[in-house]
């Protein structure tokens, strides 16, 4: 049969002959040779040979192609069968993990079966045009009608009960005020109002915005209290408003005038107080911390400053500490209102150096200012300030997440963190381990030690506590137990008795790894889990959940996981890489968990982000030019790479484990929010949260709407309606989602991503319910960073 029996033209007499494709020959060589050469590093380190036998392939087919064979068609469709059925055995139906496998392969051989493309090839089987159809549709089926059947599993609800018949949890509900960060003081950020539906929530409309009009790079982190008529929030430099609840108009605004050098530009909330039997001036006061380490009360009614207080309306929390270096003290969290006492902790820059100021937790007289009691757990048994010549204890374990309170019982709740640097800790001392990474039970009264429940043992991964503990009651036989939730960013979720800090069930204390740890080091053969709540932890790594947006990174992701230590959760840092998953921002975070208490639904945001970390000795830290900040170098963010630790025989160098085009890479999802049932223990529903519309190669936006989990930081508003309210993931959307079954109702575009948690109230004037979001992005997860408070209501 000749050439044009199959479908190829014969040149005219006299016509030139076509000419081999040379420059994409080229260009299939060097793809060809990049990825021979990565997946020879992939077998060396023992991973897949699969880019090894794809590199070989495609070299070989640059060959054909240079010579102008047929057979470089055949072999390359050879490569594609093969590449599909290996995608397929490792991952299933999974869109995400198909694209960088396959996509790359795909688009050059949709090139090869364009005709003109093959002008200059003969020897071999040719495809005619009758092939080139069918090789054609066969690459449609395999280019979309894979993703196509794969795509419901990327945004499908998963579950694993269904709604329990029995009565909901008990516990405090906000209503038609929010009157602290968590809606009340027992964090639940539920809300009893129940105006805005499942049925009539997609008629939302915005009902007013505000803009502070300071660009900070950490974002608009705040959720607003509102009492009575007034909304209040602060930005990230600390400028606390008072706006008009049903309009936005600014009622006040009052500027601290903070050192804008600080590491952390950061303000999540304030917190209101009413004097007993007090009338005038300052009767109601607006409390508010700073960035440069300061306390203030304002009038909540005009914004000025409570003369009585402090000096001029503010307290020093810098008083006890002995010299503090600009940008080591700060606040972040909203202020604990607790029986006429302000109590507080502080916020501490991560891995600068051994002596950092201490984590004391300290209550002030919410009237004058003065010290009231301090837990310094250096110092337990001291009553009041330190003596002359003396400090708070350096370096202890600090409260930087917010606080819970529940007044029947007198007992603050305070989630601590680890004792600077957080990847070594030999130096730690025994009343540093034992609190660290502990929620603590203190008395509201004296400040004393009541009790407390210790998540993570000799904490190494950075697993300190930001979530607020969330507490609520739970009906049995016998009554209602008073329990408390502690989300971490392990991803678990940890049940106690808020009255005596038991556990509610076994926590189950099982052998983690201690290969490869820093000389020097001590380890925790062991760590608590919880058996009892299902975890949100993301499961282990594997080599196969490596991603990329091209084969190539993926490629270098695989080789970077396979060289790192990975022994699944609490694999110890040391001077070879590991890898932490979660990271450090991974879990649950500031946003916490919220709990629908009329259905006994516990809502949360999960994030799956993995760290890559390593130390390195002192020597090689001081040849690096390692300082802490303001040691050397002017402030946290002029440290590229290591961070100092000093005092330690290390530095380190951490952070999210990325491919060379900037996404993560382990495979999407990377956040999920999930639906519990608090009395079966089981998820209700769980999926993906955000779209990848935001998201692309370097930063690009890939403008895709589908489903991927974007990286997420912050909470869910639960409410009476049913719904449960979420902006936190990184793809500038508000979200509506029915509370039992986790179907999206409603989502509208915002200026910048919520990296917080939206609050509800009920308009004075109106009657109606509005609900608020902070939407103003964080430099760390978002492409932007703005702070436009928007407020939504029904028409």
């Amino acid at each position: 049969m000749s050439d044009q029996d199959q479908g190829t033209p014969v040149p005219p007499p006299g016509a030139r002959p076509a000419r081999k494709p040379r420059i994409f020959a080229a260009i299939m060589a060097l793809f060809g040779a990049a990825m021979l050469y990565g997946g020879v590093e992939l077998v060396r380190v023992g991973g897949s040979v699969f880019y090894l036998v794809a590199g070989a392939a495609m070299l070989g087919t640059a060959v054909l192609l240079w010579w102008g064979s047929r057979w470089a068609v055949w072999l390359y469709g050879a490569l594609i069968a093969l590449a599909l059925g290996w995608t397929l055995h490792e991952t299933g139906l999974d869109i995400w993990a198909m694209i960088p496998r396959l996509g790359f392969f795909y688009i050059l051989f949709a090139w090869l079966l364009i005709p003109w493309a093959r002008r200059g090839l003969a020897g071999g089987p040719a495809l005619g045009h009758r092939g080139t159809r069918g090789a054609a549709w066969a690459l449609v089926v395999a280019m979309l009608g894979v993703p196509l059947a794969a795509l419901p599993h990327a945004s499908m609800v998963t579950r694993d009960g269904a709604p329990s018949a029995a009565p909901g949890t008990g516990g405090p509900a906000a209503g038609g005020d929010w009157t602290a960060f968590g809606g009340t003081m027992a964090g639940t950020r539920f809300s009893t109002l129940d105006q805005i539906t499942p049925a009539n929530v997609g008629k939302l409309r915005v009902a007013w915005t505000y803009s502070f009009g300071d660009k900070v790079p950490e974002g608009l982190q705040v959720t607003p209290i509102k009492i009575g008529a007034s909304v209040y929030a602060c930005n990230g430099v600390n400028n606390i408003v008072s706006l008009d609840a049903e309009t936005g108009r600014q009622n006040w605004r009052f500027d601290p005038k903070v050192e804008k050098e600080t590491p952390f530009l950061s303000c999540r909330g304030v917190a209101y107080y009413k004097v007993p039997d007090a009338a005038g001036a300052c009767a109601e006061r607006i409390f508010g911390t700073t960035v440069d380490g300061r306390l203030i009360a304002l009038d909540a009614l005009t914004g000025r400053p409570c003369q009585g207080f402090g000096r001029n309306g503010q307290v020093s929390l810098l008083e006890g500490f002995g010299k503090v270096l600009p940008g080591y003290y700060s606040h972040t969290a909203a202020p604990t209102v607790a029986r006429g006492r302000v109590v507080l902790g502080g916020t501490l820059p991560d891995n600068q150096y051994w002596g950092e100021p201490s984590g004391v937790i300290r209550a002030f007289d919410a009237v004058t200012g003065k010290l009231d009691w301090a837990y310094d757990v250096g110092k337990p048994d001291r009553q009041g300030a330190p003596g002359p010549g003396e400090t708070w204890t350096h370096s202890t374990p600090n409260n930087w997440g917010q606080m819970a309170y529940d007044d029947a019982l007198g007992l603050v709740y305070v989630p601590m963190g680890n004792a600077t640097p957080d990847y070594f800790g030999a130096q730690r001392r025994p009343f540093d381990d034992e609190i660290s990474s502990a929620v603590v039970a203190l008395d509201v009264e004296t400040g004393r030690r009541r009790w407390l429940f210790q998540t993570v043992h000799h904490d190494l991964w950075d697993y300190d506590l930001g979530s607020q503990p969330v507490l609520f009651d739970i009906p049995g036989p016998n009554g209602l137990t008073k329990a408390l939730a502690q989300p971490t960013k392990r991803g678990e979720v940890f049940l106690v008795d808020r009255v005596t800090g038991k556990p509610l069930a076994p926590i189950e204390e099982r052998p983690v790894s201690t290969r490869g740890h820093a000389p020097g080091e001590r380890l925790s053969p062991t760590q608590p889990f919880p058996t009892d709540m299902p975890s949100l932890a993301g499961g282990l790594l594997d080599e196969r959940m490596m991603w990329g947006l091209t084969p190539f990174d993926q490629m270098w992701c695989r080789i970077r996981f396979k060289e790192a230590r990975y022994d699944g959760p609490m694999t110890p840092p040391g001077l070879t890489p590991s890898i932490t998953y979660p990271g450090y921002l991974g879990g649950m975070d500031w946003g916490s968990a919220s709990i629908d208490t009329d259905r006994g639904v516990m809502v949360v945001v999960t994030q799956y982000l993995a760290n890559r970390l390593h130390l390195v000795t002192r020597a090689e830290a001081l040849r690096q030019k390692a300082y802490p900040m303001n040691m050397g170098r002017r402030g946290l963010s002029a440290l590229r790479g290591l961070n100092a630790m000093e005092g330690t025989p290390y530095a380190e160098e951490t952070g999210p484990f990325l491919s060379p085009l900037k996404v993560p890479c382990q495979q999407p999802p990377w956040s999920r929010i999930s639906a519990v049932d608090l009395k079966t223990k089981k998820i209700l529903w769980s999926r993906p949260l955000g779209t990848g519309k935001e998201t692309g190669p370097l930063g690009i936006k890939s403008h895709l709407p589908l489903p991927i989990g974007m990286p997420s930081l912050g909470g869910v508003l639960v409410t009476r309606g049913g719904l449960s309210f979420v902006g936190a993931a990184a793809d500038r959307s508000f979200r509506a989602i029915e509370t039992t079954t986790g179907k999206i109702l409603w989502q509208v575009a915002i200026p910048e991503s919520a990296h917080t948690t939206p609050m509800t109230y009920l308009g004075p004037k109106s009657g109606k319910q509005f609900v608020l979001v902070s939407a103003a992005g964080h430099r760390s997860l978002s492409l932007g960073a703005g702070d436009t408070m928007v407020a939504y209501r029904l028409p």
